[in-house]
């Protein structure tokens, strides 16, 4: 299909020659020179003239359903392959659909561009047909945006925009060019296009003071933990932070979007913290007297309330964003800059330390909490989102992409499936992104065509974004979907639940059946509704050459446990109700939850 797998080259010329080119030809011939080789989006009048001049490079469009599309798939593809992700749409609502996307990469510090048309230079400010300000809209969930007129700004705005977007703490650029500088001509000079070179602030790095100050640190504490937060994977910093783990002998306990860069089946890796992390890790936290923060941000959902969160622990914050230094938590020891380099300088001081002792007490805290590491989860006869995840674990070897939506079936993941690789979780942390897990998963197949990739929605987020089955079937990407379908939107009815006196209110679900709406599109899938048939299903859609959808009808009314309810200390957690019958699989033991 024309623009979906564009195979031209372009001519290799104008990157050696200054050459005069339209705008639309420049920026398709901006990003080439950067290396991009995939861009997701929608056409539309403001930005069709670079549509028009797309069929002379070598980029392929995967044309999404809904600009929010393009925006997840580009998160998906730059979370997936650490590469700088792209989506295109049009001036006005083209441009506005666009925004929770930009808004879900701004929290998670991903870094990818978004290019936008505009209305005529000349008609700019007159409420023209379909004009929106959408720099002035998206200002405050950038790292920084453009509007440019000119053709002659295109080339070094988007070669800016790149090195903004994937430099220091990355994030989110959006470029809104106007129709009249895409369709305009000026001379192309790719290299004389080129910014600046990124140089951190001399403030931003490190001082040997400070490192000597953490090692000291670390030499005197007995209970330290390491914190593995989203940061460790932006900085490819995944074997120094191993390294340091293993030279000091230090447990870690990783943040949601920190699963994966700490191998879960290590021996020092203690799992999930926060919300509904592990109750044994939580109690560590709170019972140590040295935190190793390492690229994260104590974000409400791992800390508890603040006022009682690690009362005893000295705690040093290797951070590059300064910003996030002594935001949420005071720290003792600031350690700003990339975390590579930090952790470089680190770990030839590094003492030789002894945690056993420490080790031994938070194995006990597990006490008979392995319901988790059993290899067979009891079957009573009911299918469970643990059933599902567990087995999906089981089947891929722990080796498949994963990306997830928000809510229940989320943590259940989290909880569930283990992540012994980086960049094998993709999931909406700081924004909660309903609808994210389908286009994502899309971007990441899109990044690493090599790699299984499965998208784990429940029946409310995936409907969000469903439309995008299309754009599977129309770019035959093999992708296999699970959908955890209790009836409600899960995580609102467990609030309701636990502090809402069951008031079900707007929560239960609706949904069509969801393998004749795959079907519909072209795409196979099945029903499971007992433990084999979920068991069976995964294996099916493993061997089905195409996208494969399963319907897991799962227990309505199951819960996410542990659970740390808003404004409760992080080791006050609620536990999984004792009333349960004793047969369920799930249930958890005090110690456990």
């Amino acid at each position: 299909m024309k623009n979906s797998g564009n195979a031209n080259q372009a001519d290799p010329a104008i990157y050696r020659h200054p050459t005069s080119l339209t705008g639309a030809e420049t920026l398709w011939a901006s990003l080439a020179g950067e290396g991009v080789r995939d861009v997701f989006g929608y056409p539309g009048g403001a930005i069709l003239p670079a549509y028009d001049a797309l069929r002379k490079f070598p980029i392929r469009h995967i044309l999404v359903r809904h600009e929010q599309g393009a925006a997840h798939m580009a998160d998906g593809y730059a979370r997936a392959s650490g590469r700088v992700g792209v989506a295109i749409a049009t001036s006005g609502p083209g441009a506005t659909n666009l925004v929770t996307g930009i808004a879900n990469a701004m929290m998670d510090s991903v870094p990818i561009v978004c290019i936008t048309g505009q209305v005529g230079s000349k008609v700019l400010g007159t409420d023209a047909f379909q004009e929106v300000d959408i720099t002035g809209i998206t200002l405050p969930i950038t790292k920084h945006n453009y509007l440019v007129s000119r053709t002659e700004d295109i080339a070094p705005t988007i070669r800016e925009a790149f090195l903004i977007a994937k430099s220091g703490r990355p994030g989110p650029v959006l470029v809104d060019i106007t129709k009249d500088a895409q369709q305009n001509s000026a001379i192309f000079d790719f290299n004389a296009a080129a910014p600046e070179a990124y140089r951190p602030h001399p403030m931003l790095r490190a001082d040997a003071a400070s490192i000597r100050e953490a090692i000291e640190l670390m030499r005197t504490a007995k209970r330290p933990l390491i914190l593995a937060g989203h940061g460790i994977l932006q900085s490819n910093a995944v074997a120094q932070v191993r390294a340091l783990a293993e030279r000091t002998q230090t447990p870690v306990a990783c943040t949601l979007l920190g699963l994966g860069a700490f191998p879960a089946s290590h021996p020092l890796n203690l799992g999930m913290m926060g919300m509904h992390g592990e109750s044994w890790v939580n109690q560590a936290i709170q019972q140590s007297d040295l935190l190793i923060a390492c690229g994260m941000r104590f974000d409400d959902r791992v800390t508890g309330t603040l006022a009682s969160y690690a009362p005893h622990a000295k705690k040093i914050h290797i951070e590059i964003d300064p910003s996030e230094i002594n935001k949420n938590v005071a720290v003792d020891v600031a350690l700003i800059g990339d975390l590579k380099d930090v952790l470089d300088a680190m770990l030839p001081e590094l003492p030789a330390m002894d945690t056993s002792a420490w080790r031994e007490a938070i194995d006990a805290m597990k006490g008979d909490a392995a319901v988790r590491d059993i290899q067979n989860l009891p079957d009573d006869g009911h299918l469970y989102a643990a059933h599902v995840m567990h087995d999906l674990w089981h089947a891929t070897g722990g080796n498949a992409v994963i990306a997830t939506d928000v809510g229940q079936h989320q943590m259940w993941e989290a909880q569930y499936y283990k992540h012994d690789h980086p960049r094998t979780l993709i999931t909406s942390g700081g924004a909660g992104t309903m609808g994210f897990a389908l286009p994502a998963a899309i971007g990441a197949k899109i990044a690493c065509p090599e790699k299984e990739v499965w998208v784990v929605a429940g029946d409310g987020g995936f409907q969000m974004t469903a439309s995008e089955l299309s754009t599977i079937a129309q770019e035959k990407i093999k992708i296999n979907i699970a959908v955890i379908n209790n009836g409600y939107l899960g995580m609102v009815r467990q609030w309701q639940e636990r502090f809402y006196d069951k008031n079900y209110e707007c929560t239960p679900l609706l949904s069509p059946d969801f393998v004749k709406l795959a079907d519909a599109h072209g795409i196979a899938g099945a029903t499971a509704r007992t433990r084999g048939e979920a068991v069976a299903a995964i294996e099916a859609a493993r061997q089905h050459e195409g996208a494969f959808l399963i319907d897991f009808r799962v227990e309505q009314e199951d819960s996410v446990y542990p659970m740390v309810p808003a404004g409760a200390a992080l080791h006050e957690m609620i536990r999984r109700p004792q009333s349960k019958p004793r047969n369920n699989p799930l249930v958890e033991t005090a110690s456990d939850a």
